[in-house]
């Protein structure tokens, strides 16, 4: 049986964040072949979030990220 994709949405929509990310990052590896940049991409990407979740880093709007970069070129 399978659902269909509105039913499928919709179940994935109300998983919790962290569910959430693990089904996209599925999703997104099967449509594209693994490489070993995408690898590298993704533990990048991994261990960034790992750094704003415990804390470690916090996160900058971007109109203030594009502000001090702007700042830095003047």
């Amino acid at each position: 049986m399978t659902l269909p994709v509105e039913e499928l949405e919709h179940q994935a929509l109300n998983l919790p964040t962290e569910e959430r990310a693990r089904l996209l990052e599925r999703l997104l590896e099967s449509l594209e072949p693994e490489s070993e940049v995408q690898a590298a991409w993704i533990q990048i990407a991994q261990q960034r979030r790992d750094e704003v979740l415990s804390g470690k880093v916090q996160l900058v709007p971007g109109d203030e990220a594009l502000a001090r970069i702007r700042a830095r070129l003047s």
